[in-house]
């Protein structure tokens, strides 16, 4: 079977070209990783990543009982879309026989690569606080007023503003990977193009994102600051990724793409009400309330009879939540990949305007709002989550007031001491046309603090710490 050559074809929609490469540079001469591997690696090991450790996901840290962060989030997520990848990669691989060796090579062995390190790599870019610390850095850059507002009005382009004032974590971690910051080799993290534009879930600069009217699911939010709608540019030519008519910079999805959000989707539903089992804020009870209904259709192994069984062999609560959320896991991933192919044509097409969550049979979505709107009454806005959102609010805000002003007002005597705290990694220029670069080295630096950082010099900056010799 040939590929028909919708908007978007299987065999265009990967390249082992990195970002920083020349364009005529294509292959990889180490025999042991494949390109996408080496993606993975290099995320792995980077700091940025590493940082994640102690940067929030849902409940509060650290505590007595360890609950997720971000770091092993995102491992987890990489663990199920490694497995989503490889399904589909599989399906696709079979569905073309006849395509060349190189194709069914990439999609049987190397998608699910690709999959697992934009899943590893899809919070490399949020800051410290969970979501409200992207809240935190909107509401300061929104509300702005007197002479800071004018100054960073008449120095910015509207675009560039948006850049702040919708500041976005998604856009932020395309800018992570890719910026070299204060190096001379030009790249980043030298991430293919494949996996980029497997982690970009909205591809729209700031200025055309967060417009729910738009009926595209690529303005939900954004993926990709001003400063960065070149390195996007570059990655859409490349694999002939279309731009969608009647807008600015914005794009069709890349068809990787749905792979990575649903992976995220699956472990968040599930691994943030195991965390809440775990905490005595939710019963076994309720849990089960939750995911058994998924297996009422179901047969043999996955059947509920046969789930209900095995649970009553196990003793301990909280293995028999692991056990649960092991077996809906799996049973996602099946269904998410079989989804995925059954809309090929309306991926390919760039036209497929909803996740694959919401592309369910009508009683799984219903399971699925069920699960969203318990999360929301008795997860997210549980006390301990509402405390660390607020904190994230004022240790952020009150980060932003001290080093934008600082930046702004360079003649004061503070501000030059205000500067020096700011790692060499993200430059500020003493040259008063730099502000969108400058106030971006601020973001920067801020966004990349763990949560525990974030707060020791947010303490010591307002007098609150006293630091100590040494």
């Amino acid at each position: 079977m040939r590929i028909y050559i919708y908007t978007m074809n299987w065999a265009t929609l990967y390249t082992s070209r990195r970002t920083g490469d020349h364009e005529q540079k294509n292959t990889n001469n180490d025999v042991v990783r494949n390109s996408f591997l080496r993606d993975y690696d290099r995320i792995i090991f980077s700091s940025a990543f590493r940082r994640l450790q102690n940067k929030t996901q849902v409940f509060p840290l650290p505590g007595a009982i360890f609950v997720h962060n971000r770091l092993t989030h995102s491992l987890e997520v990489a663990s199920v879309g490694r497995s989503l990848g490889k399904a589909v990669g599989e399906m696709i691989a079979d569905k073309y026989k006849n395509e060349g060796e190189t194709f069914k090579e990439f999609y049987r062995y190397e998608l699910s690569s690709v999959i697992a390190s934009a899943c590893l790599a899809h919070d490399i870019g949020n800051p410290p606080f969970g979501h409200s610390g992207e809240d935190a850095i909107r509401a300061f850059f929104t509300s702005l007023g007197g002479n800071t507002r004018s100054i960073i009005q008449d120095s910015l382009t509207e675009r560039q503003l948006k850049d702040f004032e919708y500041f976005e974590g998604n856009s932020n971690a395309l800018r992570t990977l890719t910026n070299s910051f204060n190096e001379p080799e030009p790249g980043g993290y030298k991430l293919t193009f494949t996996t980029l534009a497997s982690l970009v879930k909205y591809p729209c600069a700031s200025i055309d994102g967060f417009n729910k009217n738009s009926g595209l699911i690529a303005t939900k939010k954004s993926g990709f600051f001003d400063s960065e709608v070149g390195t996007y540019r570059q990655i859409a030519d490349a694999l002939h990724i279309p731009k969608k008519e009647g807008f600015g910079d914005v794009y069709a999805r890349h068809p990787f793409v749905y792979l990575t959000e649903a992976a995220d989707d699956i472990c968040y539903r599930v691994i943030d009400l195991e965390d809440a089992h775990r905490l005595h804020i939710i019963s076994l009870e309720t849990f089960k309330e939750m995911f058994l209904p998924f297996f009422a259709n179901e047969k043999e192994y996955n059947s509920l009879e046969y789930i209900e069984k095995k649970l009553t062999n196990i003793n301990d609560d909280n293995q028999k939540v692991q056990y649960i959320r092991a077996r809906w896991i799996g049973l996602m991933i099946d269904k998410m990949a079989k989804i995925f192919m059954a809309h090929e044509r309306q991926l390919l097409e760039g036209h497929l305007e909803k996740d694959l969550l919401k592309c369910l049979p009508e009683g799984d979505q219903k399971l699925i709002d069920n699960i969203n709107r318990f999360s929301v009454a008795h997860i997210y806005n549980y006390k301990a989550v509402v405390e660390i959102e607020i904190a994230g609010y004022n240790v952020i805000g009150g980060l932003l007031k001290e080093f934008v002003h600082a930046v702004l007002h360079p003649q004061l005597s503070k501000s030059g001491k205000i500067i020096k705290l700011v790692s060499s990694q993200f430059p500020v220029s003493p040259d008063a046309t730099h502000v969108y670069n400058n106030l971006q080295s601020l973001v920067d630096f801020i966004a990349g603090m763990t949560d525990l950082y974030a707060i020791d010099i947010y303490r010591k900056i307002t007098g609150i710490t006293i630091p100590e010799l040494r």
